[in-house]
């Protein structure tokens, strides 16, 4: 049957025969599916239970928890395999460059994404399968060489390749999955749920890394897995999957999405019943059961079960990369700024987690890589290795801690306070590091470190959320339908992660050439100075909604 305006209003009785007498189990499985419109026409998704935003955060847990064991591990492999220094910088290299390139455009097809499965969790499931992936490959990729390829030369070249595609796959989809996971929060979540929703986020990210780097210090090989399975990056690699897999398939099943063409149908019909009868409020007219049968026909006009990624109607005018560029340049002013400050912010961070273990090995134990294996100087860099290791542990569990108290803090200082308190904190610590490496003072201050990890995976998505929410609220003043962006949040979010990919960029080209002119001190310095600037950029430049 279709379902026209006619139809729709003829078949609605008088408000006097209307009774709430007959609500019944089916309305309520349709009242569980629709979300609250306001007669202006704002969609305000229903209050979610605290259980569920737990259960959506999981997905931030077994990501971070693989990047831990793929910081823990990946140079090791590919020393391993025996890949050429020069080629180093290219393995880091492709996966933002990638990212960069591509990540708005998956933003904005998440957008306008129509499977029945809603929005953002097609791409979530899809990322999440490279993720494992990549794992599998710069994991397993000798070992699955050694079974097919027999002839030596060419076992060590195609190992090479694998573990190379296996790490690129891996950084590719595990930067790439951020984006839709916090458009999914945003969808599906009112603003004060989008507010908790950011800090479990951060809370479990710590939480995860801290495992992740937990299960990359234990000697594994000692452990019945260890003599079952043929090495112990098949350990990890076992552990790391079966972490990934679970918090993945919680996350999924977390909070259930609305599929783009119900909400653009249902709200459309609501706004006709509000126009045209002008009830007390459209909630009201759900519960007295006049979208009962409304509902149930739009249901089974659209086909289950069916996938496309754009309906007919978008796949006339879809983005081509050239008009998402142009989109993204249009960008309100205070969006531009936000980006650069997450540039910074990020800048800053990897600068100093990146060469962070060998900071300690060389400038604060004074050990040495390049030293004969069996050399006290390289024992001692090894020790100062794993040492960092506990450092970047102690920053994962920091920023669990910090993400909790940021709940605490933000009626009293705001956003701006959050943000600036996190930069600051960053680019002193990070400083008095670099000015005075002590093991213990170095170890306490890598706590520091977490407040910047979580400020940097809450506060500019929370400015997301704000600004997206003044922008409804001024259109519905204007007598616009809310919701009518010419930008969604999939994009927007997908534009300020790809500031993560472009800083990998910058740094990949830059401090690596730094570091072999200067030694690791730079990088600790560095961090420093690019966090208080991004201090004073956070202060006077971003703008925050009052």
């Amino acid at each position: 049957m279709t379902l026209t305006k006619e139809s729709f209003h003829g078949a609605l009785p008088p408000t006097s025969e209307v009774t709430k007498a007959d609500m019944d189990s089916t309305r309520e499985k349709e009242e569980a599916l629709l979300q609250s419109v306001t007669t202006s026409g704002a969609v305000v998704p229903r209050k979610r239970a605290v259980g569920r935003l737990v259960m959506h955060s999981m997905a931030m847990f077994g990501r971070e928890f693989c990047y831990a064991v793929e910081a823990a591990f990946v140079t090791p492999v590919l020393l391993s395999v025996g890949l050429p220094k020069n080629l180093y910088s290219l393995v880091w290299l492709i996966s933002p460059i990638l990212g960069f390139v591509l990540q708005p455009v998956v933003g904005s097809a998440s957008d306008h994404c129509t499977c029945s499965w809603g929005r953002r969790r097609p791409y979530i499931l899809g990322l999440g399968i490279i993720m494992l992936l990549g794992m599998a490959l710069y994991l397993n990729g000798d070992m699955m060489i050694s079974a097919f390829v027999g002839e030596r030369d060419n076992r060590r070249t195609w190992a090479i390749v694998i573990t190379m595609l296996g790490v690129v796959l891996f950084d590719f989809a595990a930067d790439f999955i951020d984006g839709p996971i916090k458009a999914y929060l945003f969808d599906v979540c009112s603003h004060q749920d989008k507010e908790k929703g950011l800090h479990y986020h951060a809370l479990f990210t710590g939480l995860g890394g801290a495992l992740g780097y937990l299960t990359g210090a234990m000697d594994w090989g000692q452990t019945v897995l260890g003599y079952s399975l043929a090495s112990e990056f098949q350990v990890i690699f076992f552990f790391a999957a079966l972490v990934f897999l679970v918090c993945l398939t919680v996350h999924l099943h977390s909070i259930p999405e609305v599929p783009l063409r119900y909400r653009n149908e249902e709200t459309k019909i609501l706004l006709e019943v509000t126009e045209s009868y002008k009830y007390s409020s459209i909630e009201e007219e759900i519960k007295n059961g006049y979208l009962k049968s409304t509902c149930t026909e739009i249901k089974a006009a659209a086909k289950p079960g069916k996938c496309a990624v754009m309906s007919h109607t978008e796949d006339q005018r879809r983005m081509t990369l050239k008009s998402l560029l142009k989109t993204l340049l249009s960008m309100p002013s205070h969006y531009r700024y936000l980006c650069v400050s997450h540039l910074f912010g990020w800048m800053a961070f990897l600068s100093n987690m990146l060469f962070f273990t060998d900071f300690m090995g060389q400038v604060v134990y004074q050990g040495s890589p390049y030293a004969p294996h069996n050399s006290t100087l390289y024992l001692t860099y090894k020790t100062g290795v794993e040492v960092g290791c506990w450092g970047l542990c102690i920053n994962a569990v920091s920023s669990s801690v910090y993400s909790y108290l940021q709940k605490i803090l933000l009626p009293y200082i705001g956003l701006k306070g959050l943000y600036f308190i996190g930069y600051l904190l960053f680019g002193l610590g990070t400083g008095f590091i670099g000015l005075f490496p002590n093991v213990y003072s170095t170890l306490a201050l890598c706590s520091l470190f977490g407040v910047m990890s979580s400020t940097l995976y809450t506060v500019p998505f929370h400015l997301i959320a704000e600004y997206h929410r003044e922008e409804e609220s001024l259109k519905l003043q204007d007598g616009e339908q809310a919701g009518e962006h010419r930008r969604g949040k999939g994009i927007d979010c997908a534009a300020l992660t790809c500031m993560v990919q472009l800083a990998q960029i910058i740094l990949g080209v830059g401090l690596g050439l730094l570091v072999s002119v200067a030694g690791s001190a730079v990088t600790v310095i560095s961090a420093s100075t690019v966090a208080l600037i991004g201090c004073c950029f956070v202060a006077f430049c971003v703008r925050y909604v009052e």
